[in-house]
């Protein structure tokens, strides 16, 4: 009988943890969050080494929106990020222009990167406001998609005064960060004569309202 209360009890710990991995937030339904930013400041990053110099990029041209539940977070997200290839730059203007043509990212075929949310998993409460966790989904560049899962974190500022001054509404800033190789979207590692490392380290840093 001990034996059986005490599974019993286990059973209940577990299932109050495992469903209390949510957004505590004064906020009800449904919230969806547009990441467009015409003033430029949300932005991805990518890394690369050479052996001559390593490649450090950004891109900010970035939209897309995400909505959840923020009292049922993994049940209930969805959403899609997306990336204008052309807004890609590597700091030097005749590689930004290479990395354009059919022989790298073809940006006239295909002129965005997006990644589509799937699912999320092993989520960690780091605040009321704050979660960890990683996101499964769908990221689909130079024409060819992958499952790809990457490290997350977001958190949910309630609007106040100092949250407008970046944007009405509440705000979600989200960080990521996720590893890809070039051959499996069929891009080459040659760039300006110098070999590109087959794995680029890509980075998130973005914020989006449910007012905008």
């Amino acid at each position: 009988m001990n034996k059986l209360m005490n599974s019993f009890i286990a059973l209940i710990v577990l299932t109050s943890f495992t469903f209390s991995q949510n957004f505590k937030v004064n906020v009800k339904g449904i919230q969806t969050f547009n990441f467009a930013d015409d003033k430029g400041r949300n932005q991805t990053t990518f890394y690369s080494a050479t052996p001559l110099e390593d490649i450090n990029g950004t891109a900010n041209g970035i939209s897309g929106t995400v909505s959840f539940d923020p009292s049922n977070f993994a049940q209930t997200i969805k959403g899609k990020i997306v990336v204008a290839v052309n807004s890609l730059n590597t700091g030097i203007n005749l590689r930004n222009h290479h990395l354009m043509t059919p022989n790298w990212l073809d940006e006239k075929k295909y002129p965005l990167i997006t990644f589509e949310i799937k699912s999320v998993s092993d989520i960690k409460q780091l605040a009321d406001n704050k979660l960890e966790f990683k996101v499964t989904g769908a990221f689909t560049l130079h024409g060819v998609t992958k499952e790809i899962t990457a490290d997350a974190e977001a958190t949910y500022l309630n609007e106040n005064e100092q949250t407008r001054k970046r944007a009405p509404g509440d705000l979600l800033g989200v960080r990521a960060k996720f590893t890809i190789k070039l051959s499996d979207y069929g891009v080459s590692n040659e760039l300006i004569g110098s070999k590109v490392a087959e794995n680029i380290e890509i980075g998130v840093n973005i914020v989006g309202s449910n007012k905008i």
